[in-house]
């Protein structure tokens, strides 16, 4: 794109990205490249491509026009990025990012809200490597300078935080790693470069876990990380050195996923916005945990750096027991009851996430619920969220 040329909108982008001629070669979209073993014209060839297997063909292991269309998608989504790897999973994409940034003696900063398997990597695999982790309260934001250390080499956010949907000061948090040197990370899956470009907000390494709204029909698993130029040399060889690939059939899914991502984006976030003032109102509830909300925490945040909202928030009871909440869930017909989200249907959970927290300890009033919400009509999910509130007060004391 030229100097002087204007980006076009996220609509656009998600239409017409990736698609490169040589790729299509007509064909609307990009077909499966299937390969392992890729022949070459001579050894004189076969020396030559060796020298840079970016976008061009060399082993299946190192991508193929399905794959390579997909990852040029969600780069052009991101101003001011140099490339993105594509991996089996969402947790394959935050591991490959964290090993690539740190090594034996270095300490990660890890926001206190991140997701569960995050956690789990962090006191497990980085730990086995010695490589030490410090949880933060997200909402620390320039706060963070204090806590970065000697041997802090990157710190990991994740807004809105898993479950209990914090927003963190995204540009004061980067603004002090830049100063002092240290890498940041950011899971973006909730909001996609769509709703946070989050390069343009300081972030070095943007990781989505494209299994959710990227895929968009709970029918894949995939991962990726979008990286600035300075460290996408670090990610692309580690990348490659773990032997990360995502497939390719998955890969063809994410980019079908990706053309309608914007407008699916705009009908869950309007309908998740619609339920969460329902929930709001109503005399059971104590609390939304929904980012567009004032009463949700980092809501300024929110409300200065993001585009508009996803469907995936949180509500708490006021008071009742574990009981209630179950008669509550199972009570629900639209609702799937199922981990994950971003896809066309609607889902809720119990969740409790003080089981999860070492930094962060805040009092709730009774149990909480997950929901994600789908592409049903609001109308027919606040009837069934309704007649789950008469369960739920039947089961009570």
């Amino acid at each position: 794109m030229s100097g002087g040329e204007e980006r076009p909108g996220p609509a656009t982008q998600v239409v017409t990205a990736g698609r490169r001629p040589e790729w299509t070669q007509g064909i609307v979209n990009p077909p499966v490249w299937r390969a392992s073993t890729i022949l070459y014209d001579n050894v004189a060839d076969l020396r030559a491509r060796v020298k840079d297997t970016h976008h061009n063909l060399f082993y299946g292991r190192r991508g193929l026009p399905t794959q390579w269309a997909l990852a040029d998608a969600l780069t052009e989504l991101e101003p001011g990025a140099a490339a993105t790897f594509l991996y089996p999973s969402g947790v394959a994409a935050i591991a490959a990012a964290l090993v690539a940034v740190l090594s034996p003696g270095d300490e990660l900063l890890c926001v206190d809200t991140a997701y569960d398997p995050t956690r789990n990597l962090a006191d497990g695999l980085l730990a086995r490597l010695g490589i030490t982790t410090r949880y933060y309260d997200p909402l620390v934001g320039a706060g963070i300078a204090a806590l970065i250390g000697e041997q802090t080499r990157a710190i990991l956010l994740e807004s809105p935080g898993s479950l209990s949907f914090e927003v963190q000061d995204v540009p004061a948090i980067t603004a002090a790693a830049r100063a002092r040197g240290v890498v940041t990370l950011l899971d973006n899956t909730w909001a996609t470069p769509l709703l946070f470009p989050a390069l343009a907000h300081g972030i070095d390494l943007s990781i989505l876990a494209c299994t959710k709204y990227v895929v968009g029909h709970s029918d894949a698993m995939l991962g990726s990380v979008t990286a600035t130029p300075a460290l996408w040399p670090r990610l692309r060889d580690t990348s490659f050195q773990l032997g990360q690939v995502a497939s390719p059939d998955d890969s063809w899914l994410g980019s079908r996923g990706l053309r309608t991502m914007a407008v699916r984006l705009a009908q869950h976030g309007r309908a998740a916005l619609a339920i969460a003032h329902w929930l709001a109102a109503r005399p059971e509830v104590a609390d939304v945990l929904h980012p567009a909300l004032p009463s949700c925490p980092g809501h300024a945040q929110f409300v200065r750096d993001f585009r508009g909202a996803s469907g995936l928030f949180a509500f708490v009871f006021a008071g009742g027991s574990d009981a209630q909440r179950v008669a509550f869930i199972d009570a629900l017909k639209l609702f799937g009851i199922g981990y994950s989200w971003g896809g066309f249907e609607s889902l809720a959970i119990p969740v409790d996430p003080e089981r999860h927290r070492t930094v962060t300890h805040r009092d709730r009033a009774g149990p909480m619920v997950r929901l994600q919400i789908g592409l049903e009509d609001a109308d027919d999910l606040i009837a069934d969220l309704d007649r789950a509130f008469v369960a739920w007060h039947a089961a009570g004391p």
